[in-house]
């Protein structure tokens, strides 16, 4: 609620979406607890010194919390149905919504259960909407496949199957964890009976039988049934009891059970009462005996039965939804376009989603991208070939259904946009405001247009103004029929002058108007050089207790007050993988000017197991910026010299060394020079001295360069 108020305040107040979300995600978000405006100002000190500070947020916290707790809008349960014993209208008032069939309680979900009325809801799957989204996109796109249908996909595909036994299951339903792509890996599956199984057993309880159910199906540990009459009904789980059906067939088997005795021995084993759980077990023994078992033998099958029925799952539920899995699975194999488009249209508003399934269909499935267009991209994700994507329009932040669709059709009433300020004059500025033109701006949406985003974005008043005059000298030309002179005052204006942004600026940008970076990486620029020293990649990270020394630009970063002081928690990404990293107060304190979003650093860390993911997290016990780490990793830098000698210096005066005072004395942070001094008969390499130390930051490396000998000038790490 808190969150939800400030961002609606912000917005009718037209401030930056990117302000008002990070405002909003100051507000600590933990499941199970109500924390209001109030209380997150209490635990949240970051928040605390912005609302002292800014007067922005000041107004905006104010309004906010008037407004918090409030009844926001009506709402209905997407698959909620009541039964009621006559008449609805005899227990609850209803309401019907504009534009609806459906009748409504205007009772709240626990006040229709008060008043006597039976809730019966109809499970939801987003898996459902993505299968039929591709389903659109095949029957459209490819030729035959007009009547196509997933309920007439053969189940027995190895391409499908290889895809699960090799774990690429991102975005598969109930197998995109990453615990289950390893228990993929290891179970390698082969048929649906698999599927199910390990659906079923990968929850806590059954999940320690995971290992012993794939060394049987691999033939390394002998398959053993608790006796040869339940061998066949037990035979596609190796003899384990996985679902909860296998219990009662073996209670019917072995126990004589009725297939409704079998059901109530089911619930009593769940239960655990004692009482109820001695009279069954005199069933079953009595039972058994006619089978010729002993009351040992008897006690020995009903414990392992008690023992799986306390955690076996409901086979029909698990083979529903692995059912779904393979579809997907087999989606994701053979319309790979049409898997991604489905799935990121769906997870439209969760940027670190998209970020996963953007990064997973470049590198492992050989996708490319075609950047947002406001003159061939629609809301949704589209598949262009089988190998490219047009990224949604509708995933660009601060944008919404309603003015894509305002863009898309101005687009096909009147053709492509040829310039910023005829897109302003002809799109419904009712629909779409500066902020939403920002945005699409900042993401690239406009580059078939202009390139120099820094310009349209300072054009941006100037655009709206421009359709502001155009729109009305039009009304007036209709009146008064003003001829050429109209014309003439609707002359496209300049666009404003502004240096394009740099690499840096351009991708910061972008993330936030997409959410990460889209048409390339801060790390990038500096891949070549950081792999010199900081060799390990952090997606290629195995386990390891020593000390890893990795680089990577920080995003999301935060601080929380954890039991033992701050701790701040933020992502690593260096383009290979992403890392969630923890740094503890000393580090905070110490390096408190390097972590921050969109910095590249150089950490020293170590690996910690992380429960939640399945992986690992980075414990950061080191931070350098790549200046300190050139010093730190750098053995010196080579210049080339063949005629004029460097100006050393004006380099040494303009970038000298850092000198700090530590335990140890005076500590200098900087890099010694070598000449590479080429002759004609000779080359020779001079070692300057101690003097000639500087700090080598980009700008002092550039200098260097420009004066060396054909650009040569380098530092040697090894």
């Amino acid at each position: 609620a808190a969150r939800a108020a400030i961002r609606d305040v912000g917005r009718v107040l037209d401030m930056s979406y990117t302000f008002c979300d990070g405002i909003s995600k100051l507000i600590p978000n933990k499941p199970g607890q109500h924390i209001t405006i109030d209380g997150a100002l209490k635990v949240e000190p970051i928040l605390a010194e912005r609302l002292e500070k800014e007067d922005e947020v000041k107004t905006l916290l104010g309004l906010a919390q008037k407004l918090e707790g409030l009844t926001r809008n009506v709402g209905m349960h997407a698959g909620g149905v009541l039964i009621a014993p006559g008449k609805l209208t005899d227990f609850t008032p209803l309401y019907q919504q504009p534009g609806s069939e459906s009748a409504v309680s205007q009772y709240d979900k626990d006040d229709v259960e008060a008043a006597g009325l039976v809730k019966f809801d109809f499970l939801g799957l987003a898996t459902l909407t993505i299968l039929e989204i591709a389903k659109d996109f095949i029957r459209s796109r490819h030729k035959g496949q007009e009547n196509f249908a997933f309920e007439n996909i053969r189940l027995d595909d190895a391409a499908t199957y290889k895809l699960f036994a090799d774990g690429k299951t991102e975005a598969v339903f109930q197998f995109e964890s990453r615990g289950m792509q390893g228990m993929l890996r290891d179970a390698r599956p082969t048929r649906l009976e698999d599927l199910i199984a390990l659906n079923a057993l990968y929850r806590p309880g059954p999940m320690d039988l995971i290992p012993s159910f794939v060394a049987r199906k691999h033939g390394r540990e002998p398959v053993e049934y608790p006796h040869p009459l339940v061998a066949g009904m037990l035979s596609e789980t190796y003899g384990i009891m996985v679902y909860q059906e296998q219990v009662m067939q073996t209670a019917q088997i072995l126990g004589g059970y009725t297939l409704g005795g079998a059901d109530l021995l089911r619930r009593a084993m769940g239960k655990k009462k004692a009482e109820e759980m001695a009279q069954h077990r005199e069933i079953f023994r009595a039972g058994a005996a006619k089978n010729g078992i002993a009351q040992d033998k008897a006690d020995e099958i009903f414990d392992l039965m008690e023992k799986f029925a306390g955690y076996g799952f409901n086979k029909s539920h698990a083979a529903a939804y692995s059912l779904l899995a393979y579809h997907t699975g087999w989606l994701k194999v053979h319309y790979t376009a049409e898997f991604f488009c489905a799935n990121m249209t769906v997870e439209m508003d969760d940027t670190d989603k998209l970020k996963v399934l953007f990064e997973d269909a470049i590198k492992n499935f050989g996708l490319t991208f075609e950047p947002p267009d406001v003159n061939r991209g629609n809301h949704r994700f589209e598949p262009v070939s089988n190998k490219v994507i047009r990224y949604g329009l509708g995933a660009v932040k601060g944008t919404g259904q309603s003015a894509i669709e305002a863009i898309v059709r101005a687009r096909e009433e009147g053709g492509p946009f040829k310039s910023l300020y005829e897109f302003c004059c002809r799109v419904d500025r009712t629909r779409i405001n500066k902020r939403t033109v920002e945005a699409l701006i900042k993401a690239g949406a406009f580059d078939a247009i202009q390139l120099n985003r820094a310009s349209l974005v300072a054009s941006i008043d100037r655009a709206f103004d421009f359709a502001s005059a155009c729109e009305a000298n039009a009304n007036q030309g209709g009146l008064f029929d003003m001829g050429d002179s109209h014309a003439a005052s609707t002359q496209e204006p300049a666009l404003v002058e502004a240096m394009p942004w740099g690499v840096k600026e351009r991708l910061t940008y972008e993330k936030t108007a997409v959410g990460f970076y889209l048409s390339g990486h801060l790390f990038d620029e500096v891949a070549l050089e950081v792999r010199r020293f900081a060799k390990r990649e952090i997606g290629e990270l195995i386990d390891s207790r020593e000390p890893q020394l990795l680089a990577g630009i920080i995003s999301d970063f935060r601080v929380i007050n954890g039991q033992r002081g701050k701790l701040a928690l933020f992502k690593l990404d260096d383009k290979s993988g992403t890392l969630e990293a923890t740094a503890d107060e000393g580090v905070i304190n110490t390096y408190r000017h390097l972590l921050k979003d969109d910095e590249l650093v150089i950490v020293m860390a170590k690996l910690q197991p992380d429960r939640f993911s399945g992986g690992f997290r980075l414990s950061v016990q080191q931070v350098w910026d790549l200046a300190t780490a050139r010093c730190r990793f750098g053995k010196f830098l080579r210049v080339a010299v063949n005629g004029k000698a460097p100006d050393i210096q004006r380099l040494v005066r303009e970038f000298p060394a850092k000198r700090e005072m530590s335990e140890q004395g005076e500590l200098v942070r900087g890099l010694t020079v070598r000449l590479a001094v080429r002759r004609e008969a000779a080359v020779a390499e001079l070692q300057l001295g101690e003097d000639a130390r500087f700090f080598p930051t980009d700008a002092a490396l550039a200098s260097w360069i420009a004066q060396a000998d054909a650009g040569l000038a380098q530092i040697v790490y090894e």
